[in-house]
């Protein structure tokens, strides 16, 4: 099966196929959402096919009976392809191909072509080429034979075609290549880490299921500007901006790529020196949508992808978003979270709290300190400006009388 289409106008008509192994309705909700990734790639879905089964095949996927139900779907709705909504192994990818005569990808195919299509920033370029390279490399033998057929569509941006088409030595190597240049990056981030803590400014990193509002609630609270739609992974590359609080205080706020559900670990490896920003923070804002139903199995996710990723032991500040598009008022409980926040990002409700909180939580860092401060130790007083909470100062006949919070550290030094 030849395809001579232009990869830019190519409209891959698609069939998604799942396994439903546990709760009732789970299946065909992570459909759903396999239904969202196939059109934010680009792709109209024409059919699904759920069967019901404790495992998947491990030659096939689906068992020989569904197998046919799949091929007449094709069939029947002209599809360009099928979307299986787990990672497919090699032998399963390449008997599929065989047995539906079509274009066969994965849940990890998709969701690597729609990063490979919003990586704007070299480190995100690198990261995307990086997990797609080392998915392929894993499928490499699988996938030699269907590469005749892929003109185009999902699963071909980034690396593409080319790339699948060197030996595995070269693939390494590239693999070698990127790892490099991504390590450089780590340095740079490391440095910028180590600038921002010599300058005492805490950091507030943004985590959540994709689509949550991560990126409206940055802009929301820092005017950043970054890109958001009601899309999944609407944005790819981390941005971080600054938030002047009410009080004077400062707090650095980092946006982070969004979780989901089987997320491919290749992602989580590439993307590890960016959701390090995760890990070094003071905060963490969790932001769920609670519009959402599957909004408990997201929380779960996003939970579940902190601990393979060991950021512990952080204050979490859970910020339940979307509150205007709840229809009636809702009880919302996260007991893993140390604070909880209604909020709709869209509309600012609930921000003035959630900023009032973000105070307090710094606030709490930090000691209260009542001093005069001798003339000639003025440059105390900068420092209180600089990297504390100076709350009055009144100049007298000993000196500057000043009432502040000072971090902890440098509490010392006052006296």
């Amino acid at each position: 099966m030849e395809y001579d289409f232009d990869d830019q106008k190519l409209q891959e008509r698609v069939v998604l196929v799942g396994i439903s192994s546990g709760e009732e309705g789970e299946g065909e909700t992570s459909l759903e959402e396999l239904a969202q990734l196939a059109e934010t790639a680009g792709a109209e879905t024409v059919g699904r096919v759920l069967q019901n089964r404790e495992s998947a095949h491990p030659a096939t996927y689906l068992g020989k009976g569904k197998l046919e139900e799949v091929k007449w779907k094709v069939w029947e709705t002209e599809a360009t392809g099928i979307i299986c909504d787990d990672e497919l192994s090699p032998a399963q990818l390449r008997n599929m191909e065989e047995a539906l005569e079509t274009k066969v990808m994965d849940r990890t195919m998709v969701i690597l072509d729609i990063f490979a299509s919003r990586a704007n920033t070299k480190e995100g370029k690198i990261q995307v080429e990086l997990a797609q390279l080392r998915f392929l490399a894993v499928r490499l033998a699988g996938m030699r034979k269907s590469l005749s057929r892929l003109g185009g569509g999902i699963g071909t941006r980034g690396p593409g075609e080319t790339k699948l088409e060197t030996d595995r030595r070269r693939l390494h190597a590239r693999i070698g290549q990127l790892k490099a240049e991504l390590g450089e990056v780590k340095r740079h981030r490391q440095v910028a880490r180590q600038q921002r803590s010599k300058n005492q400014i805490p950091v507030a990193a943004i985590v959540g299921y994709t689509n949550a509002g991560k990126s409206t609630l940055l802009n929301q609270l820092t005017d950043a500007g970054s890109l958001a739609e009601d899309k999944l992974f609407a944005t790819l590359d981390p941005i971080t901006r600054n938030l002047r609080l009410k009080d004077g205080q400062e707090l650095l706020v980092t946006d982070t790529v969004g979780f989901i559900r089987k997320l491919p670990h290749h992602l989580v490896e590439a993307f590890r020196s960016t959701l390090e920003e995760a890990r070094h923070s003071d905060i963490i804002l969790h932001v769920a949508d609670c519009s959402n139903p599957q909004m408990e199995m997201q929380m779960y996710v996003v939970y579940e992808t902190l601990r393979q990723l060991q950021i512990q032991d952080k204050v979490i500040v859970t910020v339940f978003n979307k509150a205007d598009k709840l229809l009636e008022e809702t009880a919302l409980r996260d007991f893993s979270s140390d604070y909880q926040v209604k909020v709709s990002a869209k509309t600012g409700e609930g921000l003035d709290e959630l900023k009032e909180i973000l105070a307090g939580i710094l606030r709490s860092r930090r000691v209260y300190l009542e001093k005069v401060i001798p003339y000639q130790e003025g440059g105390k007083l900068q420092v209180i400006r600089k990297k504390g909470q100076l709350l009055s100062e009144e100049y007298t006949e000993e000196g500057i009388a000043v009432k502040a919070y000072v971090p902890a550290e440098l509490f010392a030094m006052f006296f």
